[in-house]
């Protein structure tokens, strides 16, 4: 931790590097001021219908040099002035990580830098400080993604109870494999989103999970669908693409509805590549209304993997606790409350 007596300027210019997946992300920020935020996506899983480990690793080798150069020169600065590294460590495939983790620790002792390690579920949570929003403490934060969905209370800074996790499948994982089954590309929830518009709600009867205890759980309702186009080989896709996003979002929207009357906090933010989403977004208002919480999500380019969120949540926690072991890991679980503080 840093020591009282030291002092730590506010004004740090940090490249953040994001390879957890798919996605290589560089962003640079200065005092929360972002300077640049560019994302290499890799098309290459779409033919597979889902992400391969050792492709997306070779793929984060090949883009991110050249997208650091590219940053640098929207940033309109060199190299030598960054003033801190931070690199997502996990959770996340190790492969991709270390592609990331390890360039980043480079960087940082050739800079002779500090470095910092940046949980990628916090770099999402931090993602809801920029366009100059701060939620107040205590706030909960919904994480949807195809490989987390959970429900984090934050009683303050780095202070993280998660109340609901996911029993099996993730929301975005859900998306993406009910995707794959009607004949929609990879990634998945942008084509069932842009299906649902011509679908008929209510044309389709899919059950919205309803765990007994607070949390998640998309295996049934991925299921369900399988039944559907088992028992319907006819089935319109658009109906099903509507049906099942009604489904899936009205089991996002009970679980928190549970947890807001369970904590009882003002500001409720939703995070991750789901969040993108803008049915989720009107159902989400309305439950804001409901409760009258004040709502935050990111920007559509802050609710994917990015790599400013990790810039962002990395500046904080190097403010806090000064620059990470050089040795750190890269991790392919980690849960916010399991961060050291």
């Amino acid at each position: 931790m840093i020591s009282s007596g030291r002092w730590l300027k506010w004004s740090m210019i940090t490249l953040g590097i994001e390879t957890s997946c798919d996605e290589t992300g560089i962003g640079i920020i200065d005092r929360g001021r972002i300077l640049a935020n560019l994302t290499a996506s890799q098309i290459v899983h779409t033919r597979y219908g889902g992400v391969v480990p050792e492709l997306a690793a070779r793929n984060h080798i090949k883009s991110i040099m050249p997208l650091i150069r590219v940053g640098l020169e929207v940033a309109g600065i060199k190299l030598a002035g960054i003033e801190l590294v931070a690199a997502t460590n996990g959770p996340g495939l190790i492969g991709a990580l270390l592609v990331g983790l390890s360039f980043a620790k480079s960087l940082a002792i050739a800079l002779k830098k500090p470095f910092v390690a940046v949980n990628h579920l916090e770099g999402h949570v931090y993602a809801l400080r920029f366009d100059g929003r701060r939620p107040r403490y205590p706030y909960l934060v919904l994480l949807v993604s195809g490989g987390h969905t959970e429900l984090v209370l934050i009683r303050k800074e780095f202070a993280y109870e998660s109340l609901a996790r996911t029993a099996d499948d993730a929301c975005g994982e859900a998306f993406d494999k009910v995707a794959k089954l009607i004949g929609l590309p990879y990634p998945g929830g942008p084509y069932i989103e842009k299906a649902a518009r011509s679908g008929r709600v209510g044309a389709v009867k899919f059950p919205v999970p309803r765990p007994k205890r607070l949390g998640f759980s998309y295996s049934g309702l991925k299921t369900a669908v399988l039944y559907y186009l088992r028992d319907h080989p006819g089935g319109n896709p658009d109906d099903i693409a509507a049906n099942f996003q009604e489904a899936a979002l009205d089991h996002l929207t009970a679980v928190t509805r549970q947890a807001l009357k369970q904590t009882g906090v003002r500001y409720l933010g939703i995070v991750g590549g789901v969040s993108a989403n803008t049915r989720l977004h009107e159902k989400f208002r309305g439950l804001a209304r409901e409760f009258a919480v004040t709502l935050l999500i990111p920007g559509l380019q802050y609710c994917t993997d990015n790599g400013a969120m990790i810039a962002r949540a990395g500046v904080a926690r190097y403010k806090k606790y000064g620059a990470s072991d050089i040795n750190v890991d890269a991790v392919a679980r980690q849960s916010l409350e399991e961060l050291e503080t």
